[in-house]
């Protein structure tokens, strides 16, 4: 044996110097862990031909191995690790030759890449990540991080540490459009740096927020490590789940678990938002508390003011500002708490739903049995016995049968007769209009309110019609000919109120991406459609501001991007509230005319699209988001297929396999996880988030995806983690962005100096999520 070590472990050396050797080469990264993987592969294939590595496996037609297989031990979870007493035997890495092991990683790496890369389940995923790049890239272009600084410098600055603060606020709105690490460091280094130092900043707080900051876009959703980490993670938790219950005894994992083991995109965004908000909180207390330690070196600010001319009163701002808004939102969901609001859908299937069954399946063999009330607990599965038990006293489960008319019928008026008296649609109309009146009232209380009164009369009155005059029967159409006067009285008070909101500055340059935010995280959490059109729509949305910004810089009307916008908003309406379709024997006319609307909107808003779009093109703007999105994207994906063969060379020798059986070997499954992230943590110093997904996880996630943690914190764990990859030195690549935009009094030391701070805040965020894993998994079970 080569220096007294098992030739897997020789073999793992060789694969990761030569790994981090091709990284400091210079050499482009994704090219680099191609090359990487084959000189690895040579050179184990090279020393195992020479005999110089030996692999001491376990003896398996040993009597001890053979006595454990009598126990009931299964095969594959017997290692040395586990029993180090068990015979050993010497045998080659390559036991059928190295020529064969190439022949199948050419193999296994074309159905991979077909797999994963060309034509797998996970591509339509993978499509999210290039269109969420180009979001963000045509965001950073149309210069919305500049105004977003300077707007929250006036609004933060006089408080201690202001600056620092803005910078936090600016991060997270800048992660929450763009996502992407390197244009928010960069652009927030260029203006708020020079600013910062200039009014007394100390260089490792300016530092130190900018750069922790800028990698907040790898937490908060839309995240593309999110997308990357949750194709990857999903199919990982499957597997694992499926082979911890056949290792259980169980035919699968629904009949162990009481549930599919999946794990979606959309779910890891929902769950990805509290933690990135929490992350936020700590980096803006951390800088407000070293403000006031350290007065002199985080000064407060005076960046002029931001309300134009508005003098808003401390209790004008608490009322219109803060108290109506949170009133009115709290009265909509006591009402919706009461009945009073809610769906008014009264569609009735035309077959029965299948009889209700037991909790858990109670119909497996023994052994699975005793592994379901280990898992479950005595109590659930007693629970489920008695639930099957009265099933089976009433004839078994129900199949499901055709309704009769007169059952429908019956079923239809419950519906109708349990329906609320306020729908969920005009309910949150309503709430918005209200919204709107609030917060101009509050942003301008020197101007002329009655036309907000009048707003407030058509909503108060568009109400009474929905509970007078409208039921849970009435059509669509007729429900629009019925609220239109009173949504033309309130469109009276919301032009005031538009206008009102417009001389706001916060509100003027917040909006906007703001809206687009909420359109692309709502569709997504909201569980109205999956990442990758709610990508699309925000790379649309992008494009139109961009070129909104782009017209208003020239000088020129913008009303073409404003009618486009609108047009998209009233397609997707009627798409929502009409039946579009035209195939069906019977189509009322209401819906013809809707889907008409619905066509004409969206030709309208494609030609508005490609309007946007030739403005940009015009402006010197599309070519370099395009090739920009371009080289991004083909990173992503030529590190996705160099990992690839990277894994299969870990494989072929049995790297991966002999990894995960030490992994296997503790008892205790929270050793095992803070072993995992305190290696990730570490190759963090000197690999990049893409690196450690597509190379490190696949390894360890069946063994930290198999026990019992819930997916979802496991993986946003990692994503955290992840995260400090950003900041560790002397690799960090958010360190390496500030480097290139900082002055040349800068050093890099007190760069390194200045981030410490965030990345022990980092780790402390880490064991909050850990002793209160409720941050990650209240709000998935909120929303689903």
């Amino acid at each position: 044996m080569l220096f007294g070590l098992d030739g897997v472990e020789i073999g793992l050396v060789i694969v990761f110097l030569t790994l981090f050797a091709g990284i400091l080469s210079g050499f482009p990264v994704a090219f680099a862990i191609s090359g990487s993987a084959v000189i690895s592969f040579a050179i184990i294939a090279a020393l195992d031909s020479s005999g110089m590595l030996i692999h001491m496996a376990v003896d398996t037609d040993s009597a001890a191995f053979q006595e454990l297989i009598d126990q009931g031990v299964r095969p594959d979870v017997i290692s040395h690790f586990r029993y180090p007493e068990l015979p050993r035997l010497a045998e080659s890495l390559f036991p059928q030759g190295w020529e064969y092991a190439l022949d199948r990683n050419i193999g296994f790496l074309v159905n991979r890449m077909n797999e994963r890369v060309l034509a797998g389940q996970s591509i339509e995923t993978l499509l999210a990540v290039l269109m969420f790049v180009m979001m963000g890239i045509v965001l950073e272009r149309s210069k919305i991080a500049d105004e977003l600084l300077t707007t929250m410098a006036k609004v933060f600055g006089p408080l201690p540490g202001g600056l620092a603060v803005s910078i936090v606020i600016v991060g997270a709105f800048l992660a929450a459009s763009t996502g992407i690490v390197g244009a928010t460091v960069v652009t927030m280094g260029l203006l708020a740096l020079p600013t910062m130092l200039k009014n007394g900043y100390s260089p490792e707080l300016s530092t130190g927020v900018i750069a922790a900051s800028g990698t907040l876009g790898q937490i908060i959703p839309p995240s593309i490590v999110i997308v990357l980490l949750g194709t990857l993670a999903g199919d990982l938790y499957s597997a694992a789940q499926e082979d911890r219950a056949k290792l259980a005894g169980c035919n699968d994992a629904l009949t162990y678990l009481g549930e599919a083991a999946v794990l979606s995109v959309g779910t890891l965004f929902q769950a990805a938002l509290l933690p990135g908000i929490l992350l936020a909180f700590l980096y803006a207390a951390y800088a407000f508390g070293y403000a006031l330690l350290n007065p002199s070196k985080a000064p407060a600010v005076s960046m002029g003011t931001s309300n134009n001319g508005e003098v808003i009163t401390r209790n004008e701002g608490l009322v219109w500002i803060l108290g109506v808004p949170v009133g009115l939102v709290a009265l909509l969901i006591v009402l919706m708490q009461f009945g009073a609001v809610g769906s008014q859908s009264v569609i009735v299937d035309t077959f029965t739903d299948s009889g209700k069954s037991a909790s858990l399946r109670t119909n497996v063999d023994e052994e699975c049995a005793v592994s379901m009330q280990a898992l479950h607990g005595e109590e659930k599965w007693a629970q489920a016995l008695a639930e099957q038990a009265v099933i089976n006293s009433a004839g078994g489960l129900e199949e499901t049968r055709e309704l009769g008319e007169e059952e429908r019928l019956a079923l239809i008026q419950d519906k109708i007769a349990a329906a609320p008296k306020i729908g969920t649609g005009i309910a949150t109309l309503a709430l918005l209009m209200g919204l709107a009146l609030a917060m101009a009232r509050g942003v301008a209380p020197s101007a002329d309110h009655r036309p907000l009164l009048i707003g407030v009369m058509g909503v108060l009155l568009m109400l009474a019609v929905d509970v007078l005059f409208i039921s849970a029967v009435t059509t669509p159409g007729i429900t629009f000919v019925f609220i239109l006067i009173p949504l033309i009285i309130a469109g009276i008070g919301l032009k005031a109120a538009a206008g009102m909101l417009a001389r706001n500055e916060i509100l003027r340059v917040v909006f906007p991406p703001l809206v687009l935010i909420i359109a692309v995280l709502g569709s997504i959490m909201g569980g109205i459609t999956n990442p990758t059109p709610a990508a699309a729509l925000g790379a649309g949305g992008a494009i139109l501001l961009a070129a909104y910004r782009r017209l208003k810089d020239e000088r020129r009307s913008g009303n073409m991007v404003l009618w486009t916008a609108a047009s998209i908003g009233v397609m997707l309406l009627i798409g929502m509230n009409f039946d579009m379709r035209m195939g069906q024997e019977v189509v009322l006319f209401e819906n013809r005319i809707a889907f008409l609307a619905a066509f004409a909107t969206f030709l309208f808003s494609m030609f508005g699209l490609l309007w946007a779009c030739w403005v940009l093109m015009a402006g010197g703007v599309l070519a370099p988001v395009v090739r920009e999105t371009a080289k991004v994207t083909s990173m992503v994906f030529t590190i996705l297929i160099g990992s690839q063969l990277l894994n299969l060379v870990l494989i072929s020798f049995g790297g991966e396999h002999y990894i995960q059986q030490f992994l296997r070997s503790f008892d205790n499954e929270w050793k095992v996880f803070l072993l995992v992230m305190l290696v990730l943590f570490v190759l963090g110093f000197v690999l990049d988030f893409l690196e450690i997904i597509y190379i490190v996880i696949p390894i360890v996630g069946p063994v930290i995806y198999g026990g019992t943690f819930d997916p979802k914190w496991v993986t946003i764990m990692i994503a955290v983690n992840l995260q400090t990859s950003f900041l560790t030195p002397p690799f960090g690549f958010a360190l390496f962005y500030l480097r290139g935009v900082a002055p040349k009094e800068i050093t890099t030391g007190q760069i390194y100096r200045g981030v410490m701070p965030f990345i022990l805040i980092q780790v402390g965020g880490l064991l909050l999520l850990a002793m209160f894993p409720r941050f990650v998994t209240i709000l998935p079970s909120l929303l689903n």
